[in-house]
Formats: structure tokens, C-alpha cells, sequence
């Protein structure tokens, strides 16, 4: 089923912050530690304050029938390599467990590649956890390569 043409993506807004953290905590892949804890939610309400706060940075969501069905967020970065290009970073890309196949993902990723073509960035980049198979598919579907390897050292 394509749900593409009733889909709406916005910017996220503070009341659509419980759906959005439901959908991260739903995801068994993360391994970010996504709650949806009561005790854990003024953490997500400082994290949503700054990106809000910040011109480089948009938190969107999917919204279909009135329900938030997926969200990503966008980082515009500029580097003084390639000779001061930018590039949009694309982050958190997850669209909710039964709402899947319904090409969301494809609208989510097709809104990102466009501001990034509105924002002057050279190239849309992002990094997927290396056991999302799926994922990979799905990005390379939509014409992404996989170029580079990544690396993270956790400080907390």
C-alpha cells in the first residue's frame, strides 16, 4: 500500500514528542536506549529545546490519518574540506513498526534530499546501524553508496 499521497511531513512540534520517543523505544535495533519511561522524558523535552533552538538542525515527522508514523532529523554541516561545501546529515530515520512497506521512508528521505538541494549542500549523507540490512537496501534503492566506514567512542 502507498500512503504517500496523504502523507504530510512537518516540523516537529513539543506536543508530537510522545509519539516520536514511542517509536524510538520501539525500535529493537537502536540499542540507543529509548524509553518511554516517564522518568526519561525531560531528557527528550532538553534534546527536542535545542534542536528547535537551532537554525542547522530540523526534527520532522510523518503525520497519516492525524498519527505520527515516522520521524527523522536533518543537520546542515559545513566543512572548510571540499572547499567550504556543506553537506545535510540525516539522522534518526524511523518510521513506525506497522506502518512499514508503505513507502514513508521513501517520502522522509525524498523531503531530506530536497532541502538539502534548497540549502546549497553538496551531498546528503548518513550512517545506518550495520546489522539494519533492510536499511541498507532501502538507501541504496534511493541511490545512497556506501562509501566510507564508521567509528563512535561512547563518553557516557
Amino acid at each position: 500500500m502507498d500512503a504517500t499521497t496523504d502523507l504530510l511531513i512537518r516540523k516537529a512540534e513539543r506536543k508530537d514528542l510522545e509519539a516520536i520517543v514511542e517509536i524510538f523505544a520501539g525500535d529493537p535495533l537502536g540499542g540507543h536506549g529509548d524509553t518511554t519511561d516517564p522518568e526519561a522524558f525531560g531528557d527528550y523535552v532538553a534534546a527536542f529545546e535545542k534542536i528547535a533552538l537551532s537554525s542547522l538542525q530540523t526534527l520532522y515527522v510523518a503525520v497519516l490519518g492525524g498519527e505520527i508514523v515516522g520521524t527523522f532529523q536533518t543537520a546542515l554541516h559545513t566543512s572548510l574540506s571540499g572547499r567550504g561545501s556543506s553537506s545535510l546529515v540525516v539522522e534518526a530515520v524511523q518510521t513506525r513498526k506497522d506502518m512499514r512497506g508503505r513507502r514513508i521512508g521513501e517520502r522522509m528521505m525524498r523531503h531530506a534530499i530536497a532541502e538539502a538541494q534548497e540549502r546549497g549542500a553538496k551531498k546528503v549523507q548518513l550512517s545506518s546501524n550495520a546489522l539494519r540490512t533492510d536499511a541498507h537496501r532501502f538507501y541504496e534503492r534511493l541511490g545512497f553508496t556506501r562509501s566510507h566506514f564508521g567509528f563512535r567512542m561512547p563518553l557516557k
